[in-house]
């Protein structure tokens, strides 16, 4: 059965075709249907144009070079007309009712931005399964004033408040935290909620784009202070208070319910996570 809800899912894609292909048939198995999905492909070489043509009921933006994540995140945006529009990596594995229960827990709270609770690294477990007993304990739990980029949900009147991603940010990396503090600058709530549960492999395709063309790092970070305009202490004041808070919030969700909105699997051993 497929979920009916007014949103869109975005999901850009560099090569990476079995990521992606894992993905659509992730979002299939939870309910959603292709007509729901579209995918930007950043001119992919992998066989990736192929598969997609090979499926319908997607809605498949070609671009004939890389124009990285900013610029596929406003191309999808653009293209759609639904009132919530889900931007999602290509390496990740979701779990029945995730976006019903985000979309949900969103409208209900009155927020604007919202992330499900993830687990990272080594797929090593029966997701399923997991997800089920981690729903069932975490439900209540959030994290507010944050989301991820990885996978987030956005409502359209913040695009329409404070406009698109900042396409500046070419090379990929920190155009989700700019967009995501240009919005609560605008007084949008957001929020990363245990009412969700997904797994994120992690930084697949800019590892491809590092191997490829070299890091670029330093390139988007310079950008993105320059336009924040933050000096060096106010950068270590924000790294401190930031790693502070999280440790807290790790802390005190971990010792409460046995997990954490963020954990991490790396050969068999489960790591919690402040961010």
């Amino acid at each position: 059965m497929s979920v009916e809800m007014d949103v869109t899912i975005v999901i850009p894609v560099f090569n990476q075709l079995h990521f992606t292909r894992q993905c659509l048939e992730s979002l299939n198995a939870t309910g959603c249907d292709d007509s729901m999905i579209i995918v930007v492909n950043n001119s992919s070489t992998d066989g990736t144009a192929e598969f997609l043509a090979a499926r319908p009921k997607l809605r498949v933006i070609h671009n004939s070079e890389n124009r990285a994540c900013a610029a596929a995140w406003n191309q999808g945006f653009e293209a759609c007309k639904t009132k919530w529009i889900m931007f999602l990596n290509n390496d990740t594995v979701l779990s029945r009712g995730w976006l019903e229960s985000l979309v949900a827990f969103a409208e209900n709270q009155g927020i604007d931005i919202a992330s499900p609770a993830m687990g990272e690294g080594d797929l090593d477990y029966d997701i399923a399964i997991y997800a089920r007993d981690f729903v069932s304990q975490m439900k209540q739990v959030q994290r507010r004033a944050t989301a991820s980029g990885v996978c987030f949900l956005v409502a359209r009147r913040v695009f329409e408040t404070i406009g698109n991603f900042d396409e500046n940010f070419n090379k990929g990396g920190n155009e989700d935290l700019d967009f995501l503090w240009r919005a609560q600058k605008a007084g949008f709530k957001m929020a990363v909620s245990g009412c969700a549960y997904i797994h994120h492999f992690g930084s697949v395709t800019q590892k491809s784009l590092k191997a490829q063309r070299g890091s670029t790092r330093a390139e988007t970070v310079g950008y993105f202070r320059k336009k924040w305009k933050i000096n060096w202490a106010q950068r270590r004041w924000m790294h401190i208070r930031r790693k502070a808070a999280g440790n807290w919030r790790k802390i005190s969700e971990h010792l409460r319910y046995g997990h954490t909105l963020v954990e991490r699997r790396v050969e068999g051993k489960v790591y919690y996570c402040y961010h």
